[in-house]
């Protein structure tokens, strides 16, 4: 599935994921704004901006996947 792109939060917390790996930043609130940028044209993102943003949110801030 290397590459396939859907529309859909699964496939945007994947990529979301990944992006957030490649990106060294300590400010949490720009470095998701930074991921954003790289998965400017990820469907989900396209399609559904403000949830995206609030799947991006609860990963970092509320189950502190990152830390």
């Amino acid at each position: 599935m290397v590459n396939r792109l859907f529309d859909n939060a699964d496939s945007f917390a994947i990529s979301f994921d990944e992006e957030w790996s490649n990106i060294d930043c300590d400010d949490l609130r720009l470095k998701i704004n930074k991921v954003f940028q790289r998965l400017s044209e990820h469907p989900f993102l396209v399609s559904n901006p403000e949830n995206a943003r609030k799947i991006a949110e609860f990963r970092i801030f509320s189950l502190k996947k990152f830390q």
